[in-house]
């Protein structure tokens, strides 16, 4: 089996990056994609790399899979295409249902890169660029549907009740969890998704299935908890911790957790279903709820997290909370930063009635469009440095390289800011320089913007 790879270089707002050198969780979405195939196939080597799809007809005999590198999707995803395509002996395509609810919900807001079409019984369907050849490059590909198997009541999985005046006629605050996940990586909403609801969020409903379905397992989870003298979601069964990390024993640990190697959580520190990289310090107070902390990050006292994805070697201050947010790595947000999640201001419907406004986030050109959920955060970029006590509103993007300082003519972030607004072009401090270390995708460094003086 030979894997090749369609290169998507556009850049995603606002790491100006592509999305394949992303941090996706815990690990960039490279990293995720070859680890993937390595534990599906015994033997998958990359047979080449391609600019646009147009290319694939000039793969090698043999088998082969194709696909796009800004995409995500689950083993769970990948096996049952495979499982679908392999029997009919000749090429196909995978794909998803339009309407389905998890796809129609978090896959298709702020994506350009599906293609649309019809099965057999008219049905619109989207079409991945995620191909299967069992022999060469052939025509005639024939769409593989994937269900995400998320119908809109078993699937719906709520966190906590909220005021009627916040999400209306929606309900309560749920959220759509699938069997199987796909995402095109176009926008920092689409990482916020991978990341929790189909990461970590989506791991744990899972694990609450297996266990109702598997009594023998459970069993197993009982007589772990009465070995180790702990609660069962509190056991090494579901709490995984990696070589050399130290945990205070007042520590708060719920699973299913993974924590990497060379760690330390503080004490008093809560964590529930989260996934934790290598070399990460959580002291005391911290608190971390559904969300992901990539390798080398440091959370000092009382920083908070709900929901939310950081990236490598960042800093969340004391006191500094995070909700539903994507941080990219190498960026310090200061203490008491705050980023809000919900419009506070609604509007009126068709009907007269009074319902949230929509939250609009930007898409990989930059056009803002509505995400269609009630509450979400916002999106800070690589190499960013945020002063104390800023507020951040929803759906907000703080671009990479970008210097915020409070100040009494900017606290508070209502639209999103760009490197030209930064505050270091502006600020009078003798010697004082910041790098600009990610230009956008048609621009070049230049000396002022490499080491710009306040």
């Amino acid at each position: 089996m030979y894997r090749y790879v369609i290169e998507d270089s556009r850049h995603v707002l606002p790491f100006n990056e592509p999305a394949s050198q992303l941090t996706l969780g815990i690990e960039p979405l490279k990293i995720h994609q070859e680890n993937l195939f390595a534990s599906v196939f015994t033997k998958c080597d990359l047979g080449g790399t391609f600019h646009s799809a147009d290319q694939i007809r000039y793969i090698a005999p043999g088998e082969a899979i194709v696909y796009r590198d800004n995409l995500w999707f689950d083993r769970e995803f990948l096996e049952y295409f495979l499982q679908q395509a392999r029997p009919t002996r000749q090429p196909c395509r995978a794909a998803f249902y339009a309407d389905d609810v998890a796809f129609r919900t978090y896959t298709l807001p702020l994506t350009t890169g599906f293609e649309h079409a019809h099965d057999a019984r008219g049905r619109e369907i989207c079409l991945v660029d995620l191909w299967y050849f069992p022999n060469g490059y052939a025509d005639n590909v024939l769409p593989i549907p994937v269900p995400s198997e998320a119908d809109e009541k078993s699937a719906e999985k709520g966190l906590y009740n909220v005021p009627h005046f916040m999400v209306h006629e929606q309900g309560d605050l749920t959220h759509y969890l699938p069997a199987r996940a796909i995402l095109s990586i176009e926008s920092w909403v689409h990482i916020y998704y991978a990341s929790v609801i189909f990461g970590v969020f989506t791991r744990g409903s899972r694990f609450e299935k297996y266990v109702k379905e598997h009594n023998f397992y459970t069993l197993k989870l009982l007589w772990r908890g009465i070995m180790e003298q702990k609660q069962v979601l509190m056991t090494s069964e579901v709490v995984r911790v990696g070589k050399d990390t130290t945990i205070d024993p007042s520590a708060i640990i719920t699973g299913p957790t993974t924590i990497g190697d060379n760690c330390f959580i503080g004490p008093g520190v809560v964590i529930d279903n989260c996934a934790i990289g290598n070399d990460v310090n959580i002291s005391q107070g911290c608190q971390l709820m559904l969300s992901t902390v990539a390798n080398n990050c440091f959370l000092p006292f009382r920083a908070s997290m709900f929901m939310s994805s950081m990236m490598e070697s960042t800093i969340l201050a004391q006191n500094t909370c995070v909700q539903m947010c994507v941080i990219g790595r190498n960026s310090f947000l200061g203490a008491g930063t705050t980023f809000t999640d919900f419009n506070l201001l609604g509007e009126l419907n068709e009907r007269g009635q009074i319902v949230p406004r929509p939250i609009k986030a930007s898409n990989i050109n930059g056009d803002l469009e509505s995400v269609g959920q009630a509450v979400l955060g916002s999106a800070v970029g690589h190499n960013c440095r945020i002063g104390a006590g800023m507020i951040i509103f929803p759906g907000r993007m703080i671009e990479s390289d970008v210097v915020l300082v409070a100040s009494p003519h900017r606290r508070i972030i209502t639209r999103n800011v760009t490197f030209e607004e930064s505050d270091h072009h502006a600020l009078d401090i003798r010697g004082a320089v910041h790098r600009r270390m990610y230009p956008r995708l048609d621009e070049h460094e230049t000396e002022e913007d490499t080491w710009s003086s306040w």
